[in-house]
């Protein structure tokens, strides 16, 4: 998580307490250590953040302070509420917990739109327990650039080896797509997440490449840019 994220974490559950949190509490429920909490309610208390309280005690936000309100219609809200809510269909179990901490900031400054429900049937979820690849590792792979080493299954039960420079995410109804350039083919490949069987983070990275590669890929799909569904 982000520190800016945090931060304002910390001010949520400092606003929701009826009673003093400790640095070990807030700590456990944000999974970072105490001395991370000393330093971000310092960070906070220096901007004028009124937090009273101290170490060994714990803390309180002062009644009355709110956050300024986000500038959301109604519509917007709903819109919000039900995108978030088809996370629960990605199966990325990072994902769907970053979908439950906005829901709750929009909670927090606009009445809920919890009537607008999205049944949460769909990929199953990237269970690290279950042996499965957590999604998020994949997702910042992308962000990152860094190539990956893939011990991969095919629907025929055959296995391979590939490393791969990782450069979109797909999220289909009942599962998840990652397109990658495999350099084991030499060529785009799609991998089904629930059939990668291992998943190696390697050093090298393919740093620049990987807008010219998503273009490509974008056009071998017949896809344009995804983000141009949203305009108009």
């Amino acid at each position: 998580m982000h520190r800016s994220n945090r931060l304002f974490e910390i001010i949520q559950l400092l606003r929701a307490a009826d009673q003093p949190l400790r640095a070990e509490d807030l700590g456990a429920k944000l999974e970072v250590s105490t001395r991370t909490i000393y330093r971000d309610i310092a960070a906070l208390q220096a901007m004028r953040t009124p937090i009273e309280g101290e170490s060994g005690v714990g803390y309180m936000m002062r009644r009355g302070y709110d956050l300024p309100p986000l500038n959301f219609d109604r519509e917007e809200v709903e819109a919000l509420w039900v995108g978030l809510s088809m996370l629960t269909r990605t199966g990325d179990i990072a994902l769907q917990r970053a979908a439950r901490r906005i829901c709750a900031k929009i909670e927090a400054l606009h009445d809920p739109a919890d009537w607008l429900q999205v049944a949460p049937w769909g990929a199953p979820l990237d269970d690290p327990d279950k042996g499965c690849v957590p999604m998020s590792l994949l997702r910042q792979a992308v962000r990152e650039e860094r190539k990956l080493r893939l011990t991969y299954r095919d629907d025929k039960g055959h296995e391979t080896t590939r490393d791969i420079r990782p450069v979109a995410l797909i999220y289909h109804l009942e599962c998840v797509m990652l397109g990658a350039w495999c350099e084991l083919r030499d060529g785009l490949r799609h991998f089904r997440t629930d059939r990668i069987l291992g998943c190696e983070v390697l050093e090298a990275r393919f740093q620049g490449q990987s807008a010219t590669l998503r273009a490509l890929w974008l056009e071998q799909n017949g896809w344009s840019d995804p983000s141009a569904a949203l305009s108009g």
